[in-house]
């Protein structure tokens, strides 16, 4: 592997800050982080040096620099990959010491980490080595040349998968996600697996499973499965594995660069100002224009310190195993994760049935995150699209509120109560609520007023029953007549009357 192919790896983020040709060109042999002054006791010849630049300031020596930079020189080092999150940037005169010593010297970004770095180079350096003819264990060089050509030349993961096992016979294989959905198959494959089944396959099970290696989530991440153990040699799945990694990598690149316009589209739904003229351009630059309804779903964690980007990737998977629907996801400004589905009029309902039937395969596949969702009723036009916005984040605040613990897909039909329909209000708004109309009752001392909310729940409860509310409190009737005149007195409302009651009992339920 040489310096110019970590340079081309779109996913690192890297940028050249000095160097020539013949430098990039060089062959890496390995990799050392250091942050010591003079390291050069530590490094060998052909390794690149990551560095975070701690060991460098404004203020400081700048013989630190030259010692440095020197030190890499002497050592035979190929590259310095320099970080900036320490500094904001590469520091000009780490760059012209590169320059005076040749060492090709590369920008980290913040957001790349040196573990990625490592992990391109020994990766890359073992898919190398088991390319060599070493022995019948590694793809045959026709193989490997007619493999490399249809993957540049745009073939699907089928394709691929198809190509990589002929010379094989074509023995069954199955291209799975982490949370069952297949990718592709062989031919030898009759049918194609049960998401269920397929997902106790990937986690363990008969057989032989090799995971690919791409930047997936657990959600979405791709593993190869053989029903067969002792089929295919070991290093030929691994090489293999490594082709249907490098072909990932490249659609995950295309579906980032058309990341925007979901943004835009999900952004365009649930702006203040509703704009449908935007809305419909948007709903176009996705592929969704000109459908018959549309449903909006919205997912999230129950944990709000949980990563909007974990939601988004969850929601993406799982609506990729419902073919028959044309989606566009992104992260929505509260956080959650919104999705935009087009579909035929009929099949709303169906949107929301099927996705409770996926919803415990995605959640299998990341057990200690909870991940609740809400689908709205079908918009007929673009113009619904924002009302179809809210009631999907009705619709996720009551499968919260049913069962925080265990993840679900709640649809409109599932606000069936007044307390379900009260976790869609905001939290403060339901917090003022509640101050206005209980705030009297604490007024008159912690313990007085903590009883005085627990009988008007328990007489509530009991539909205003004086004698059930005195057996479940453990007191006389007299007294829980003297604690509900109290209550009405300092809250103002009359317990005779249905709308007050209703006002009381939504308050105590806005907690």
């Amino acid at each position: 592997m040489h310096v110019g192919h970590l340079l081309r790896l779109d996913r690192l983020e890297l940028a050249l800050v000095w160097g020539d040709e013949a430098l990039l060109g060089q062959e890496i042999g390995g990799v050392t982080a250091t942050d010591l002054e003079d390291p050069a006791r530590f490094l060998q010849p052909g390794e690149i040096v990551l560095s975070g630049l701690v060991w460098w300031s404004r203020d400081g020596d700048p013989g630190k620099t030259e010692r440095f930079v020197s030190a890499l020189s002497a050592a035979g080092a190929v590259a310095l990959f320099a970080g900036e999150e320490t500094h904001g940037e590469v520091p000009r005169e780490l760059a012209e010491a590169c320059r005076a010593h040749r060492v090709a010297l590369i920008a980290v970004p913040a957001r790349t980490t040196f573990r990625a770095i490592t992990e391109a180079v020994y990766l890359r350096q073992w898919s190398e080595l088991s390319r060599r003819p070493a022995d019948h264990f590694a793809l045959p060089e026709n193989v490997r040349l007619d493999l490399d050509r249809a993957l540049e030349g745009g073939a699907t993961a089928g394709d691929l998968l198809v190509r990589a096992f002929a010379h094989l016979g074509t023995p069954a294989c199955h291209l799975l996600t982490g949370s069952g959905r297949t990718v592709a198959r062989t031919g030898a494959v009759r049918a194609e697996l049960p998401a269920a089944r397929a997902a106790e396959l990937v986690r363990g099970g008969h057989g032989t499973t090799v995971r690919v290696e791409a930047d997936g989530t657990a959600y979405d991440s791709w593993h190869l499965h053989l029903p067969e153990a002792g089929q295919v040699p070991p290093r030929v799945l691994q090489e293999i594995a490594e082709l249907l990694g490098r072909h990932r990598r490249r659609e995950d690149r295309i579906r980032a660069a058309s990341g925007a316009a979901s943004a835009e589209l999900v952004d365009a739904v649930g702006a203040l100002r509703f704009d449908a003229h935007r809305v419909q351009g948007a709903l176009a630059t996705c592929g969704l224009g000109d459908r018959d309804a549309y449903t909006v779903v919205v997912a999230a964690p129950e944990s709000p310190g949980e990563a909007g980007a974990l939601g988004v990737a969850a929601l993406t998977e799982a609506l990729r195993h419902l073919p028959s629907l044309a989606f566009a996801v992104a992260e929505g400004p509260g956080g959650e994760a919104t999705a935009v589905v087009a579909h035929d009029k009929g099949a709303a309902s169906g949107v929301r049935a099927r996705l409770s039937d996926v919803w415990p395969l995605i959640h299998a596949c990341s057990p200690d995150v909870i991940l609740h969702a809400g689908a709205s009723a079908a918009a007929a036009t673009p113009a619904g699209l924002n009302t179809a916005l809210t009631q999907a984040r009705y619709a996720l605040a009551a499968a919260r509120a049913a069962a925080p613990s265990a993840p679900r897909v709640a649809g409109p039909g599932d606000l069936d109560g007044l307390g379900r329909l009260l976790a869609g209000i905001p939290a403060d708004v339901r917090n003022a609520y509640r101050e206005t109309v209980l705030g009297p009752l604490l007024g008159v001392g912690r313990g007085s007023g903590t009883m005085l909310l627990d009988t008007l729940e328990v007489f509530l409860a009991h539909d205003c029953s004086w004698a059930r509310t005195a057996e479940a409190l453990h007191v006389h009737v007299n007294t829980v007549h003297y604690r509900v005149q109290r209550i009405e007195a300092l809250t103002g409302r009359d317990l005779s009357r249905l709308d007050h009651k209703v006002d009381l009992r939504a308050a105590l339920l806005c907690h």
